[in-house]
């Protein structure tokens, strides 16, 4: 049948099972927009407040369901305003599409108002980037797109239209999704490989990355973990792979890491890592990092094989499947000693805090409490996104979504609004800074255009937290642009963009106001008071190796 090419992008995104896209309008992408009116029965549209929003709303989406988030955005600065969700998603590997218009194809490379080379300025962030301007190709590009958003290792993809393409008309033929298997390619040799390493291990660790969370081989970690009868460790990407109520889980590791989880990847004669990329805040002095250990790597991408870490021995495949293949042949082991060391450990350095006043912490194992574990958590970037790490117990992936690899401020309300649409069986809760909420805080109200109940902490300690603990730390205290005291109120601020709000300034309260927004259908924010000075540890400074990780009473020692 011949449909315009507005209709025909319609169609292929209901071909590939989309049911919900985040986005703004804008002049180039009126034709598109007007398609998606005649499809709102099949296409839900969240209008956000910006577009980052959008992307970091499709973004979540994505985290939390496992399925291709999607946003649009018209040319110039609508496209631009996606790039930093575009960045933060290729560094986390997170399947999205992002979908733009441009100027008509005969305007191209003119100036013409609101036109950029948005394909050209995202191709270091993206794993492919199209411009369309003949719409015979239209349907297959935008197939193509998905299909490689979601295939190997997962990121995103930007599928840029000319408006004309977008009113031209083409004939279009349905298809089926297109999806490209990863082949196993691990040979039996390589099987036995790893299995004779952990034979022969007597002190084996297991670290695990974001990868084994994409990869959805949460059941396959832990039958190796309890074959192997090994430790185990998460990245800050990884919380959740693995049940944490758990006596083999030993904590985060990394810069803000337990020392149990720092010091046993020190100590091990074997580590065995999973779907992780050695990333700079994970290894600390990536010379020192387990260098008295045989490490093996195990990742979908062979580009992150020996990138970071010189390991002994490598397989490039899909986690879920190697594994498989692995736990169906690896004799049962013991290793009551090792993970006697590590008990030590555990309660020689346990994870404390001050309980005579509201904290961070103090809110993250409350909110534990309150939600059985079982909530979403987003975040922001800084302090309070360790402590949400490190405080609140995680035991299913897909439930603690933040920007690793970019640090992107501003990401976490948007992604929960994103999580919450696309989960809405699971309470969420974005857990963030107030120097980031000032960011992104204009997405309250498309949380409360739409009644999302998704719940906003807003950690407030109006400074930079994890800027001025560096500050204080390693910069004699001299507080550069990091104290964020003015007459903004949030409470005031969040009423006035719809949504419910308390100040929160102590445990009786944060406990009532926890209670009673868990219980109210729309959105809710807590403005949690807490102390400017507040800081989280363990720490490993800059440079340093994550055997030297430190905490408060290592600095009143010291």
């Amino acid at each position: 049948m011949e449909l315009t090419g507005a209709d025909i992008v319609v169609k292929c995104l209901e071909e590939q099972g989309v049911d919900t896209v985040f986005g703004y309008p804008g002049g180039t992408i009126l034709n598109l927009y007007d398609a998606l009116y005649k499809s709102s029965d099949r296409i839900r549209h969240i209008l956000t407040s910006h577009e980052q929003g959008a992307a970091h709303a499709a973004d979540g989406y994505a985290r939390a369901t496992g399925k291709t988030g999607v946003c649009l955005a018209t040319s110039g600065p609508g496209a631009t305003n996606l790039v930093t969700g575009i960045a933060t998603a290729y560094m986390d590997s997170v399947p999205l599409v992002a979908i733009t218009c441009n100027v008509n194809l005969p305007l191209l490379g003119k100036d013409t108002f609101q036109e950029v080379d948005i394909v050209g300025i995202t191709m270091p962030i993206t794993k492919h980037g199209y411009i369309v301007k003949d719409i015979s190709i239209l349907a297959k590009t935008i197939r193509r797109a998905f299909e490689i958003a979601s295939s190997g290792r997962p990121g995103p993809v930007i599928v840029d239209i000319t408006k004309d393409v977008t009113a031209a008309k083409y004939n279009y033929e349905p298809a089926e999704p297109l999806h490209q298997s990863c082949k196993d390619n691990t040979s039996e040799d390589q099987i036995d490989k790893i299995i004779e390493y952990i034979e022969n291990s007597k002190r084996p660790f297991i670290y695990a990355g974001g990868g084994a969370i994409i990869s959805g081989a949460q059941k396959e970690v832990r039958e190796l973990v309890l074959k192997a009868d090994a430790p185990i460790c998460e990245t800050l990407m990884a919380q959740g792979v693995f049940d944490q109520h758990d006596p083999h889980y030993t904590g985060m590791v990394g810069m803000h890491g337990t020392k149990t989880s720092n010091f046993g990847v020190s100590q091990c004669d074997l580590l065995i890592t999973l779907g992780a990329r050695f990333s700079d805040r994970v290894t600390g002095n990536a010379f020192k990092f387990a260098k008295d250990a045989k490490i093996i790597q195990i990742d979908i991408d062979a580009a992150e094989i020996n990138k970071n870490v010189k390991v002994d021995y490598s397989i490039v495949g899909d986690l879920k499947e190697v594994l498989g293949r692995i736990n169906r042949r690896l004799p049962q082991a013991e290793h009551k000693e090792w993970l006697s060391i590590l008990d030590s450990y555990k309660k020689k350095y346990p994870l404390t805090y001050d309980h005579s006043r509201l904290t961070c912490p103090m809110i993250m194992e409350k909110l534990d409490k309150m939600t059985d574990g079982k909530a979403i958590i987003t975040t922001d970037v800084g302090q309070h996104q360790m402590w949400a790490a490190q405080f609140y117990t995680y035991s299913e992936p897909r439930t603690f979504l933040s920007s690793g690899g970019l640090g992107t401020m501003g990401y976490g309300l948007g992604a929960a609004i994103g999580a919450k649409v696309g989960r809405p069986d699971k309470t969420v809760v974005n857990i963030a800074g107030d120097g980031c909420f000032r960011m992104n805080l204009i997405e309250l109200a498309t949380a409360s255009r739409y009644n999302i109940p998704v719940i906003e902490i807003v950690i407030d300690n109006r400074v930079l937290g994890m800027v001025r603990q560096w500050q204080t730390l390693y910069y004699d205290k001299r507080y550069s642009a990091t104290v964020l005291d003015d007459k903004v109120d949030f409470v005031k601020t969040s009423e006035g963009l719809g949504c419910r709000a308390f100040r929160v300034t102590n445990e009786s309260e944060l406990e009532a106001s926890l209670k009673e927004a868990l219980k109210l259908e729309g959105p809710v924010v807590l403005d949690c008071v807490i102390d400017r000075d507040d800081k989280v540890f363990p720490m490993v400074s800059p440079g340093a190796s994550i055997q030297e990780a430190f905490d408060a009473s290592d600095i009143k020692a010291n």
